[in-house]
């Protein structure tokens, strides 16, 4: 029998600590920047929401159950995002990266902490978080995009699990919550949807300022990584319904799932629906698609969905 170091699956935690020499001059000058606005324009999820200003009146008790189940679904989404930052800080300093990079990502912690709590309060407000969902076979499509394990395997380079995370699937989620902003007409759920935005823009282009500065040290090989990692996440991910429910496979969860955030919607609280999401789903994918390939030289393929009428 094989000793037992040999049968685990090797991580970016068994490489040595390498710390010094500690270097902290600036490296990548857009993160650095990126880190200090982080730093300036902080915002508390108790305090600078207008809570006192959501009326729950006009709504229908199914109504807010939906909309309680959404805003739940939402903080379990941003709550997973908490482990996803000091993941990814590991492996930042394991390989020595640039310490802006380590810097910014410090914040960006707190940053998703602090959508897991607004979006939690969002929830008490309406009636009261749901601490799980209704159907355990929905965990699944809630749980986790993949990207802790991702974080920690030398054997996926560091540039595909950026161009993976943020680059494509933090693009992608982006371009929805514009859309969410523009079709809420709550003002609550409006400003809560506004207020993380505002630290998504820092997020999104921190993957484009790291990978801009790592391309052009990259081997077709390497290339073909970043390449690779971003395909599965968009096709095992987001085309498996992790952000939209209406991408997920068919089944009791996912017809619930799909009810909540109608019901949503119709009350204007802030979820979208199919058929208005899914146009801005598809031009997301064709500008990333297109900012790859212009950016990076990436080609990535056409892709396909069931619920998609052909190619995009």
């Amino acid at each position: 029998m094989a000793p037992a170091a040999t049968m685990t699956s090797r991580t970016i935690l068994d490489a040595p600590e390498n710390r010094f020499p500690l270097n902290l001059d600036i490296e990548i000058p857009r993160i650095r920047n990126l880190f200090h606005a982080a730093t300036s324009n902080q915002w508390n999820p108790s305090l600078d929401i207008d809570w006192p200003a959501l009326d729950i009146s006009p709504y229908s008790e199914k109504q807010l159950y939906a909309a309680r189940m959404y805003w739940s679904r939402r903080a379990w989404g941003e709550y997973g995002a908490i482990s996803e930052s000091p993941a990814l800080q590991i492996r930042f300093c394991k390989e020595n990266c640039a310490p802006d990079m380590r810097l910014f990502f410090a914040i960006r912690t707190q940053e998703e902490s602090r959508h897991a709590e607004v979006c939690f309060r969002m929830a008490e407000m309406l009636g009261g978080y749901i601490e799980q969902p209704d159907l355990s076979e929905f965990q699944g499509a809630v749980a986790t995009h993949g990207v802790r394990k991702m974080a920690l395997d030398p054997d996926v380079p560091l540039e595909g699990v950026i161009a993976a995370l943020v680059c494509a699937a933090e693009e992608i989620a982006f371009d929805v919550f514009r859309h969410l902003i523009d079709i809420t007409p709550n003002p609550v759920a409006a400003q809560v949807l506004k207020s993380i935005m505002r630290d998504e823009v820092r997020h999104c282009a921190f993957g484009w300022a790291f990978m801009n500065s790592r391309i052009p040290h990259l081997s077709k090989t390497q290339l073909g990584a970043v390449e690779d990692a971003v395909i599965t996440m968009i096709e095992k991910v987001e085309l498996n319904g992790y952000h939209s429910a209406w991408l997920s496979p068919e089944g009791p969860a996912a017809r619930a799932e799909i009810e909540v955030d109608r019901l949503t919607w119709e009350a204007g609280l802030g979820a979208t629906v199919e058929e208005l999401e899914k146009p801005v789903f598809i031009a997301s994918v064709q500008r990333v698609r297109r900012q790859m390939q212009e950016s990076w030289g990436i080609r990535l393929p056409m892709f396909r969905h069931h619920k998609i009428d052909g190619e995009f």
